[in-house]
């Protein structure tokens, strides 16, 4: 079990977090990898992970040895003055996933016969109700809920083997030659890895180096191999596929097995809820050091509202005033200020800071 806290978990809750706006729908996947073809998509996906693990493991350290454990602090330390830089940019990203996972989550109750504004409000209520739960709570439903989602990715992928596996081997003998797939995975790993800063409550307990960087190497072998499950598996229908505006659910049904479809449709709502749960929690422990930073604590009944407040703003924004289609119009910009805000200070830096506390014996 204290394995499992100390080396798994900060990983499983990474991956949480990671998968409602990464690769759930299997769209993302296709966005930055399906160009390169079914092997540079494995190739890209494996350099996402390296990319993943070497940062986490350098954000861990960096977190335990400054005590950095909410976004505001953490930035402030590896920034400076320019931690400014990384709350709008990380703002605007919280809009753009929590727009989408809100639209995605009404699309997946319509699939039910369910209203889609019933499911945005479900989504929105359980978001609230596990933001008021705590840290403490939020790790282990996350945790949990990761690891049944491996179950259901081995599920698909299996099945999609015994059914096509003939298809998925042609796909890889015949693509194209892999290409691209470096600057893919390079990528794909600086905008995700916009989310570390909202995981890092997960790290709170670790106390050794050893402990953390291990942590965060095992946290990019966590996030990736589902992904890497997934893309494999979707190349059962190459090219075909990538027209597709929801390639999971294009894939499922040629699958043709109804028990899988329905459970991976709750799954897939179940990350939607993990992602918002996660970012929202994230913030509410920003507010709550500004309250600290005064002598106090923020009242557990705002944590809810907050995310509430939040969540309806951020419906609105995406269907009224069009900030999320401005947002994803930028969407390169924005996974560039992430690369230049997040990932190349922590690596320089950052690895610099660790260093120094290393051999002070922190």
């Amino acid at each position: 079990m204290t394995f499992f806290r100390n080396y798994l978990l900060p990983g499983f809750v990474f991956q949480s977090v990671l998968i409602g706006g990464g690769y759930a729908t299997g769209r993302e996947l296709i966005e930055f990898f399906f160009a390169s073809g079914p092997l540079g998509g494995v190739l890209g996906l494996l350099v996402a992970g390296l990319i993943f693990g070497s940062v986490l493991a350098v954000g861990f350290e960096f977190a335990r040895v400054t005590g950095a454990y909410d976004y505001k602090h953490f930035c402030r330390e590896l920034l400076g003055p320019g931690w400014v830089a990384f709350e709008l940019a990380f703002l605007a990203l919280l809009l753009l996933i929590l727009s989408v996972i809100g639209s995605a989550a009404g699309t997946l109750a319509t699939g039910f016969g369910i209203p889609s504004l019933w499911g945005t409000i479900s989504l929105m209520l359980l978001i609230a109700v596990l933001t008021f739960t705590g840290s403490e709570t939020i790790k282990r439903v996350l945790a949990g809920w990761s690891l049944l989602l491996y179950l259901v990715y081995a599920a698909l992928f299996v099945l999609a083997f015994q059914l096509f596996g003939g298809d998925i081997a042609a796909s890889f003998l015949e693509a194209h030659a892999a290409t691209g797939w470096v600057s893919s995975g390079v990528l794909y790993s600086g905008y995700n890895l916009a989310i570390l800063p909202a995981v890092l409550f997960a790290v709170a307990g670790l106390k050794t180096r050893r402990q953390t960087v291990g942590a965060g190497l095992l946290a990019g072998i966590i996030a990736v191999i589902p992904a890497l499950l997934f893309f494999v598996a979707m190349m059962a229908r190459y090219p075909e596929i990538g027209d597709q505006p929801v390639p999971a659910s294009y894939l499922i049904a040629q699958l043709k097995v109804g028990w899988l479809e329905l459970i991976f449709q709750i799954v897939v709502f179940g990350t939607f809820i993990e992602t918002g749960t996660a970012l929202l929690h994230a913030v509410n422990e920003r507010i709550d050091a500004g309250f600290a930073a005064r002598g106090r604590q923020l009242p557990r009944v705002l944590r809810p509202a907050v995310a509430l407040a939040i969540l309806l703003f951020a419906m609105f924004a995406g269907e009224r005033i069009g900030i999320v289609d401005l947002i994803a119009h930028g969407y390169g910009l924005l996974t560039m200020v992430f690369m230049l805000v997040l990932v190349a200070p922590l690596l320089t830096v950052g690895l610099w800071r660790v260093h120094r506390a290393g051999m002070a014996g922190r």
